[in-house]
């Protein structure tokens, strides 16, 4: 287990409208994630060559958001990011953030990845798992939230509705969908990747699209599953399979497919509060 401490200030890069920015948040932690992988397997830099001889990257393949006063955190205030990662496969870790302001956890944030490659360069669709012999690092017991976690992604690829925004009851299928094209000077990452951060900024925006609130809400928890990625020129479509939307808020089920081939590279369940003014 390797475990750090970050210190912050609020200010308008960690602001957004409706408190804390979750991209930023997601950005943030992900770049801590990816320097604790260097640190746990004895690296000054987060440098991986696999097997082949070839560049690897440290994929994301499942992002779990909880919050509770995420609105809490305003302009100039101190916060930490208290952060812990250990390894659960061959090439596969596990880390959890927790956003604390004062004596108060304003939030929690546990991200699951593996390390893949291009099989074609240049090529996001020939992207695939590496093998890493000599990574380093002990292998731990696997977490009970990653656990979780990964069953989750099982019953959202079952298309478990129950499973994703319960009481299903509530919940109305809908074949909403809203299309992008993604911008390579601001949605993909210096590795050439549509940005993991991404994916929930274009989830966002098609709800926004769809909805436009006289109040914004604010995002209670995310549940974010990664399959594939995209080239930069590639469109995506945000679908919106099932939405429950009552007195505590909004929740919401989505698929993100691929423009050229119709392939589904992520799943996204959302819940929001609404927020109080």
């Amino acid at each position: 287990m390797h475990a750090s401490n970050g210190l912050y200030r609020a200010g308008m890069p960690q602001l957004s409208f409706t408190g804390l920015s979750e991209n930023w948040l997601l950005k943030e932690c992900g770049h801590r994630h990816w320097e604790a992988l260097a640190a746990h397997t004895g690296r000054s830099v987060p440098d991986f060559i696999d097997d082949d001889g070839g560049k690897s990257y440290a994929a994301f393949t499942a992002i779990r958001l909880r919050t509770h006063v995420f609105n809490a955190i305003e302009e100039n205030e101190a916060f930490q990011i208290h952060t812990g990662l250990c390894r659960i496969g061959a090439v596969r870790h596990f880390s959890t953030h927790r956003i604390v302001r004062g004596d108060m956890t304003v939030s929690t944030l546990s991200m699951s990845s593996t390390f893949v490659r291009r099989r074609e360069a240049r090529n996001n669709r020939s992207v695939a798992r590496a093998t890493l012999a000599s990574l380093g690092g002990d292998v731990s017991t696997m977490p009970d939230e990653a656990a979780q976690m990964v069953q989750l992604g099982k019953q959202l690829r079952a298309g478990d509705m129950a499973a994703c925004i319960p009481p299903v009851a509530d919940v109305r299928s809908t074949n909403r969908s809203v299309d992008f094209l993604p911008c390579p000077n601001n949605d993909f990452n210096g590795a050439d990747f549509l940005y993991f951060a991404s994916f929930q900024a274009f989830v966002d925006r098609a709800e926004w699209q769809l909805h436009r609130f006289d109040e914004p809400p604010v995002i209670a928890s995310r549940d974010l599953f990664y399959y594939g990625n995209l080239n930069v020129g590639d469109t995506l479509e945000v679908q919106v399979v099932g939405e429950r939307r009552d007195e505590r808020g909004i929740a919401h089920w989505s698929e993100v497919r691929r423009g050229s081939d119709g392939q589904k590279i992520a799943d996204v369940v959302t819940e929001k509060r609404w927020r109080q003014v």
